[in-house]
């Protein structure tokens, strides 16, 4: 038996906690722990009780971390990927997408 590669549908209206910094379970996210690591590639999970980001590493692994040490992925105007700080995209008001 074959796994599945359809892709994980996302929720039309994602978690409050998530919502609030303009994330969505699934998205695309990168951390590091240290300014001199290099970037490790992760996906959100969840919010934490402590106000930290869930994300799940590459191996499948959850950790809890800090908002300043995240940045998401997104789009940047020429339609490329970029990526910008978690904080700096929380600050941001956005208007929630429609289905």
């Amino acid at each position: 038996m074959r796994p599945s590669r359809t892709p994980k549908r996302r929720e039309p209206f994602p978690a409050a906690g998530l919502a609030e910094l303009g994330l969505a379970e699934g998205d695309a996210v990168r951390f590091r722990r240290r300014d001199g690591e290099r970037w490790k590639d992760g996906t959100v999970a969840r919010r934490e009780a402590d106000g930290s980001l869930g994300v799940r590493d590459a191996k499948g692994s959850l950790r809890a971390l800090p908002l300043d040490l995240v940045e998401v992925r997104s789009t940047g105007p020429r339609g490329g990927a970029v990526w910008e700080p978690l904080p700096e995209r929380a600050a941001r008001t956005e208007q929630m997408k429609l289905l």
